[in-house]
Protein backbone atom coordinates (compact mmCIF):
# COMPACT_ATOMS: atom_id res chain seq x y z
CA UNK A 1 0.00 0.00 0.00
CA UNK A 2 1.06 3.44 -0.72
CA UNK A 3 2.09 5.88 1.97
CA UNK A 4 -0.16 8.45 0.33
CA UNK A 5 -3.24 6.98 0.47
CA UNK A 6 -2.59 6.31 4.75
CA UNK A 7 -2.63 10.52 5.06
CA UNK A 8 -5.43 12.08 6.44
CA UNK A 9 -6.53 14.84 4.04
CA UNK A 10 -6.70 17.85 4.95
CA UNK A 11 -9.63 19.89 6.75
CA UNK A 12 -12.52 21.60 4.90
CA UNK A 13 -11.14 24.73 7.80
CA UNK A 14 -7.40 24.13 7.10
CA UNK A 15 -8.00 24.29 3.26
CA UNK A 16 -9.98 27.18 3.05
CA UNK A 17 -7.88 29.35 5.56
CA UNK A 18 -5.39 28.28 3.30
CA UNK A 19 -7.31 29.99 0.00
CA UNK A 20 -7.51 32.84 2.21
CA UNK A 21 -4.14 33.53 3.48
CA UNK A 22 -2.94 33.03 -0.57
CA UNK A 23 -5.90 35.94 -1.30
CA UNK A 24 -4.59 38.15 1.15
CA UNK A 25 -0.95 37.84 0.67
CA UNK A 26 -1.98 37.68 -3.48
CA UNK A 27 -3.93 40.97 -3.41
CA UNK A 28 -1.24 42.41 -1.25
CA UNK A 29 1.61 41.99 -3.38
CA UNK A 30 -0.61 42.85 -6.67
CA UNK A 31 -1.10 46.21 -4.79
CA UNK A 32 2.91 46.56 -4.08
CA UNK A 33 3.60 45.76 -7.77
CA UNK A 34 0.81 47.46 -9.61
CA UNK A 35 0.03 50.69 -7.41
CA UNK A 36 3.28 51.26 -5.14
CA UNK A 37 2.77 54.01 -3.39
CA UNK A 38 1.32 53.75 0.22
CA UNK A 39 1.32 49.98 -0.43
CA UNK A 40 5.64 49.88 -0.21
CA UNK A 41 4.98 51.96 2.88
CA UNK A 42 5.30 49.75 6.20
CA UNK A 43 2.51 51.93 8.09
CA UNK A 44 -0.02 51.51 5.45
CA UNK A 45 0.03 47.80 6.36
CA UNK A 46 0.25 48.41 10.45
CA UNK A 47 -3.09 50.72 9.69
CA UNK A 48 -5.15 48.02 8.38
CA UNK A 49 -4.69 46.92 12.24
CA UNK A 50 -5.03 50.07 13.52
CA UNK A 51 -8.21 51.35 11.59
CA UNK A 52 -9.97 48.08 12.21
CA UNK A 53 -8.91 46.69 15.56
CA UNK A 54 -12.58 46.87 16.75
CA UNK A 55 -13.43 44.71 13.64
CA UNK A 56 -11.41 41.77 14.26
CA UNK A 57 -13.22 41.84 17.66
CA UNK A 58 -16.61 41.44 16.67
CA UNK A 59 -15.92 39.24 13.33
CA UNK A 60 -14.27 36.51 15.86
CA UNK A 61 -17.36 36.96 17.73
CA UNK A 62 -19.35 36.27 15.01
CA UNK A 63 -17.38 33.28 14.31
CA UNK A 64 -18.01 31.61 17.20
CA UNK A 65 -21.49 31.82 16.50
CA UNK A 66 -21.37 30.81 12.57
CA UNK A 67 -19.64 27.91 13.48
CA UNK A 68 -22.17 26.49 15.28
CA UNK A 69 -24.92 27.87 12.57
CA UNK A 70 -25.81 30.90 13.95
CA UNK A 71 -25.67 34.37 13.69
CA UNK A 72 -25.86 37.76 15.80
CA UNK A 73 -25.67 40.86 14.07
CA UNK A 74 -26.53 43.05 16.99
CA UNK A 75 -22.76 43.51 17.28
CA UNK A 76 -22.11 46.77 15.90
CA UNK A 77 -25.05 48.12 17.57
CA UNK A 78 -23.16 46.95 20.90
CA UNK A 79 -20.52 48.67 19.78
CA UNK A 80 -21.75 51.76 19.30
CA UNK A 81 -24.02 51.60 22.74
CA UNK A 82 -20.30 51.06 24.62
CA UNK A 83 -18.29 53.58 22.78
CA UNK A 84 -21.37 56.09 23.69
CA UNK A 85 -21.81 54.65 27.23
CA UNK A 86 -17.94 54.93 27.93
CA UNK A 87 -17.55 58.31 26.97
CA UNK A 88 -20.54 60.27 28.50
CA UNK A 89 -19.81 58.30 31.66
CA UNK A 90 -16.29 59.56 31.77
CA UNK A 91 -17.21 63.16 31.66
CA UNK A 92 -19.92 62.99 34.27
CA UNK A 93 -17.54 61.23 36.64
CA UNK A 94 -14.11 61.94 35.78
CA UNK A 95 -13.11 58.05 35.75
CA UNK A 96 -9.74 56.46 34.46
CA UNK A 97 -9.72 53.60 31.56
CA UNK A 98 -10.92 51.03 34.26
CA UNK A 99 -14.62 51.95 34.28
CA UNK A 100 -14.64 52.22 30.59
CA UNK A 101 -13.35 48.29 30.50
CA UNK A 102 -16.08 47.35 33.24
CA UNK A 103 -18.47 49.16 30.98
CA UNK A 104 -17.61 47.64 27.88
CA UNK A 105 -17.70 44.06 29.31
CA UNK A 106 -20.61 44.84 31.22
CA UNK A 107 -22.73 45.61 28.26
CA UNK A 108 -21.28 43.39 26.20
CA UNK A 109 -21.81 40.05 28.60
CA UNK A 110 -25.78 41.82 29.18
CA UNK A 111 -26.38 41.74 25.60
CA UNK A 112 -24.57 37.94 24.86
CA UNK A 113 -26.21 36.78 27.99
CA UNK A 114 -30.12 38.04 27.03
CA UNK A 115 -29.55 36.75 23.10
CA UNK A 116 -28.04 34.04 24.05
CA UNK A 117 -30.81 32.70 26.40
CA UNK A 118 -33.25 34.16 24.25
CA UNK A 119 -32.16 31.96 21.19
CA UNK A 120 -31.05 29.02 22.99
CA UNK A 121 -33.51 27.92 25.61
CA UNK A 122 -36.19 29.88 24.12
CA UNK A 123 -35.78 28.46 20.71
CA UNK A 124 -36.32 31.77 18.99
CA UNK A 125 -34.98 32.37 15.44
CA UNK A 126 -31.17 34.23 16.24
CA UNK A 127 -31.65 36.60 13.37
CA UNK A 128 -35.15 38.01 14.64
CA UNK A 129 -33.57 38.04 18.29
CA UNK A 130 -29.82 39.65 17.39
CA UNK A 131 -32.12 42.36 15.03
CA UNK A 132 -34.37 43.30 17.53
CA UNK A 133 -30.80 43.38 19.70
CA UNK A 134 -29.43 46.01 16.92
CA UNK A 135 -32.09 48.14 16.79
CA UNK A 136 -32.31 48.53 21.03
CA UNK A 137 -28.54 49.09 20.95
CA UNK A 138 -28.81 51.75 18.04
CA UNK A 139 -31.40 53.37 19.64
CA UNK A 140 -30.67 53.48 23.13
CA UNK A 141 -27.16 54.91 22.03
CA UNK A 142 -29.40 57.98 20.83
CA UNK A 143 -31.08 58.01 23.96
CA UNK A 144 -27.24 58.15 25.97
CA UNK A 145 -26.67 60.97 24.53
CA UNK A 146 -28.22 62.41 20.76
CA UNK A 147 -24.90 64.57 20.07
CA UNK A 148 -21.26 63.29 19.05
CA UNK A 149 -19.25 63.13 22.41
CA UNK A 150 -15.21 63.72 22.02
CA UNK A 151 -12.67 62.47 24.72
CA UNK A 152 -11.73 66.53 24.94
CA UNK A 153 -8.16 66.76 25.43
CA UNK A 154 -8.46 69.88 27.57
CA UNK A 155 -11.11 68.43 29.76
CA UNK A 156 -9.24 66.57 32.60
CA UNK A 157 -11.78 64.10 33.05
CA UNK A 158 -10.58 62.20 29.70
CA UNK A 159 -6.67 62.65 30.76
CA UNK A 160 -6.47 58.83 32.04
CA UNK A 161 -8.14 57.56 29.30
CA UNK A 162 -6.20 59.52 26.14
CA UNK A 163 -2.66 58.91 27.91
CA UNK A 164 -3.50 54.87 27.32
CA UNK A 165 -5.58 56.00 23.88
CA UNK A 166 -2.06 58.29 22.48
CA UNK A 167 0.19 55.14 23.78
CA UNK A 168 2.04 53.73 20.60
CA UNK A 169 3.88 50.43 19.66
CA UNK A 170 6.85 51.61 17.31
CA UNK A 171 8.90 49.39 15.53
CA UNK A 172 12.36 51.14 15.50
CA UNK A 173 13.51 49.13 12.75
CA UNK A 174 10.45 49.20 10.51
CA UNK A 175 9.14 52.69 8.89
CA UNK A 176 9.77 55.39 5.99
CA UNK A 177 12.12 58.03 5.49
CA UNK A 178 10.52 61.20 4.49
CA UNK A 179 11.29 64.10 2.28
CA UNK A 180 13.50 65.77 4.82
CA UNK A 181 15.38 62.53 5.81
CA UNK A 182 14.12 61.36 8.55
CA UNK A 183 13.29 57.83 9.63
CA UNK A 184 9.64 57.52 11.02
CA UNK A 185 9.41 54.41 12.96
CA UNK A 186 5.97 52.46 12.27
CA UNK A 187 3.78 51.59 14.71
CA UNK A 188 0.22 50.48 16.45
CA UNK A 189 -1.96 51.23 18.65
CA UNK A 190 -2.89 49.16 21.75
CA UNK A 191 -6.46 48.40 20.64
CA UNK A 192 -4.62 46.22 17.91
CA UNK A 193 -2.28 44.36 21.04
CA UNK A 194 -5.52 43.35 22.34
CA UNK A 195 -7.66 42.35 18.80
CA UNK A 196 -4.56 40.46 18.32
CA UNK A 197 -4.62 38.67 21.96
CA UNK A 198 -8.25 37.93 21.09
CA UNK A 199 -7.42 36.36 18.18
CA UNK A 200 -4.56 34.26 19.61
CA UNK A 201 -7.12 32.72 22.50
CA UNK A 202 -10.03 31.88 20.78
CA UNK A 203 -7.50 30.12 18.33
CA UNK A 204 -6.32 28.22 21.20
CA UNK A 205 -9.72 27.78 22.31
CA UNK A 206 -11.16 26.44 19.18
CA UNK A 207 -7.91 24.21 18.80
CA UNK A 208 -7.25 22.71 22.06
CA UNK A 209 -10.29 22.84 24.28
CA UNK A 210 -13.73 20.73 24.21
CA UNK A 211 -15.40 24.07 23.93
CA UNK A 212 -13.99 24.54 21.20
CA UNK A 213 -14.62 20.85 19.11
CA UNK A 214 -18.07 20.84 20.69
CA UNK A 215 -18.45 24.22 18.72
CA UNK A 216 -17.53 22.45 15.72
CA UNK A 217 -19.91 18.90 16.08
CA UNK A 218 -23.04 21.35 16.54
CA UNK A 219 -22.48 23.14 13.16
CA UNK A 220 -21.79 19.65 11.46
CA UNK A 221 -24.44 18.38 12.93
CA UNK A 222 -26.53 18.91 15.65
CA UNK A 223 -28.67 15.53 15.99
CA UNK A 224 -25.25 13.71 15.63
CA UNK A 225 -23.36 16.45 18.45
CA UNK A 226 -26.32 15.91 21.32
CA UNK A 227 -25.81 11.31 20.24
CA UNK A 228 -22.39 12.40 21.20
CA UNK A 229 -23.30 13.60 24.74
CA UNK A 230 -22.86 17.32 23.92
CA UNK A 231 -24.83 19.76 25.78
CA UNK A 232 -25.95 21.67 22.72
CA UNK A 233 -28.25 24.43 24.36
CA UNK A 234 -25.57 25.08 27.05
CA UNK A 235 -22.68 25.26 24.60
CA UNK A 236 -24.64 27.63 22.10
CA UNK A 237 -25.48 29.92 25.20
CA UNK A 238 -21.95 30.04 25.34
CA UNK A 239 -21.08 30.74 21.80
CA UNK A 240 -23.64 33.70 21.84
CA UNK A 241 -22.23 34.88 25.48
CA UNK A 242 -19.03 35.25 24.05
CA UNK A 243 -19.98 36.81 20.76
CA UNK A 244 -21.28 39.90 23.00
CA UNK A 245 -18.39 40.10 24.97
CA UNK A 246 -16.24 40.29 22.19
CA UNK A 247 -18.75 43.36 21.05
CA UNK A 248 -17.95 44.78 24.43
CA UNK A 249 -14.39 44.55 23.72
CA UNK A 250 -14.27 45.67 20.26
CA UNK A 251 -16.17 48.33 21.23
CA UNK A 252 -13.43 49.11 23.57
CA UNK A 253 -11.33 48.80 21.11
CA UNK A 254 -13.21 51.27 18.72
CA UNK A 255 -12.87 54.07 21.44
CA UNK A 256 -9.71 53.78 21.89
CA UNK A 257 -8.74 54.56 17.94
CA UNK A 258 -11.65 57.14 17.46
CA UNK A 259 -11.63 59.33 21.30
CA UNK A 260 -15.24 59.49 20.49
CA UNK A 261 -18.85 57.95 20.90
CA UNK A 262 -21.32 57.91 18.21
CA UNK A 263 -24.37 57.15 17.10
CA UNK A 264 -23.18 56.07 13.64
CA UNK A 265 -20.05 54.57 15.52
CA UNK A 266 -19.28 51.00 13.29
CA UNK A 267 -21.91 51.69 10.79
CA UNK A 268 -22.34 48.59 8.83
CA UNK A 269 -19.75 46.81 11.13
CA UNK A 270 -22.62 43.72 11.69
CA UNK A 271 -22.35 43.30 7.66
CA UNK A 272 -18.43 43.75 7.80
CA UNK A 273 -18.16 41.22 10.54
CA UNK A 274 -20.20 38.39 8.59
CA UNK A 275 -18.22 39.09 5.32
CA UNK A 276 -14.70 38.70 7.03
CA UNK A 277 -15.89 35.67 8.46
CA UNK A 278 -17.31 34.31 5.35
CA UNK A 279 -14.34 35.19 3.39
CA UNK A 280 -11.87 33.76 6.14
CA UNK A 281 -13.74 30.51 5.50
CA UNK A 282 -16.85 30.26 7.57
CA UNK A 283 -19.55 28.99 6.28
CA UNK A 284 -22.98 30.23 6.69
CA UNK A 285 -24.02 26.48 7.50
CA UNK A 286 -21.94 25.94 10.01
CA UNK A 287 -19.24 23.15 11.03
CA UNK A 288 -15.92 25.12 9.36
CA UNK A 289 -14.15 28.95 10.45
CA UNK A 290 -11.20 29.58 12.00
CA UNK A 291 -10.63 32.70 13.44
CA UNK A 292 -7.38 33.02 12.02
CA UNK A 293 -9.04 33.15 8.80
CA UNK A 294 -11.07 35.78 10.30
CA UNK A 295 -8.43 37.67 10.88
CA UNK A 296 -7.23 37.42 6.94
CA UNK A 297 -10.48 37.66 6.01
CA UNK A 298 -10.72 41.46 7.69
CA UNK A 299 -7.31 42.33 5.78
CA UNK A 300 -8.08 40.75 2.71
CA UNK A 301 -11.85 42.89 2.93
CA UNK A 302 -9.76 46.09 3.59
CA UNK A 303 -6.55 45.36 1.00
CA UNK A 304 -9.76 45.34 -1.69
CA UNK A 305 -10.78 48.74 -0.30
CA UNK A 306 -7.69 50.17 -0.60
CA UNK A 307 -7.35 48.90 -4.15
CA UNK A 308 -10.71 50.29 -5.31
CA UNK A 309 -9.50 53.64 -4.07
CA UNK A 310 -5.77 53.52 -5.50
CA UNK A 311 -7.74 52.93 -9.21
CA UNK A 312 -9.39 56.32 -8.51
CA UNK A 313 -12.59 54.92 -7.68
CA UNK A 314 -12.70 56.52 -4.58
CA UNK A 315 -17.03 57.26 -4.26
CA UNK A 316 -17.93 55.30 -1.34
CA UNK A 317 -20.41 52.83 -3.44
CA UNK A 318 -17.40 51.32 -5.36
CA UNK A 319 -16.24 49.90 -2.29
CA UNK A 320 -19.55 48.37 -1.39
CA UNK A 321 -19.58 46.68 -4.97
CA UNK A 322 -16.59 45.57 -4.57
CA UNK A 323 -17.24 43.98 -0.94
CA UNK A 324 -19.98 42.22 -2.50
CA UNK A 325 -18.50 40.85 -5.78
CA UNK A 326 -15.53 39.50 -2.99
CA UNK A 327 -18.15 37.97 -0.77
CA UNK A 328 -20.08 35.91 -3.45
CA UNK A 329 -16.44 35.03 -5.35
CA UNK A 330 -15.82 33.61 -1.86
CA UNK A 331 -19.01 31.80 -1.38
CA UNK A 332 -19.11 30.40 -4.66
CA UNK A 333 -15.41 29.08 -4.19
CA UNK A 334 -16.18 27.59 -1.05
CA UNK A 335 -18.96 25.61 -2.44
CA UNK A 336 -17.14 24.83 -5.63
CA UNK A 337 -14.51 23.33 -3.36
CA UNK A 338 -16.06 21.54 -0.66
CA UNK A 339 -18.76 20.25 -3.89
CA UNK A 340 -15.91 18.75 -4.99
CA UNK A 341 -14.24 17.87 -2.41
CA UNK A 342 -17.63 15.46 -0.76
CA UNK A 343 -17.93 13.59 -3.92
CA UNK A 344 -13.88 12.63 -4.37
CA UNK A 345 -13.74 11.65 -0.59
CA UNK A 346 -16.50 9.91 -1.74
CA UNK A 347 -15.57 7.87 -4.54
CA UNK A 348 -12.15 7.44 -2.19
CA UNK A 349 -14.38 5.64 0.40
CA UNK A 350 -17.10 3.54 -2.47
Amino acid sequence: MKSSENKQPISNTTLLLTITICTFVLMYLLGMIIWGGGFLNPQQFFDIFNNNSYLICIACGMTLVMITGGIDISVAGTVALVTMCCVCYMRAHATGIFSCILISVGIGLAMGLFQGFLITYLKIQPFIISLAGLFFTRGMTVIVSKEPVNADPNNPAFASFLKVKEKLIEFKFIGKTNRLGEFIPSHIEVGVIISLLVVLLLWAMLKYTRFGRNLYAIGGNKESALMLGINVQRTEFFAYTLCGLLAGIGGFCYLLHSGAGTQAAASQGEMQAIASSIIGGTLLTGGVGSVIGTLFGVMSLKTINTIVVASGLREPYWQSITTGLMLCFFILLQSIILDYRKKKLGNIAG
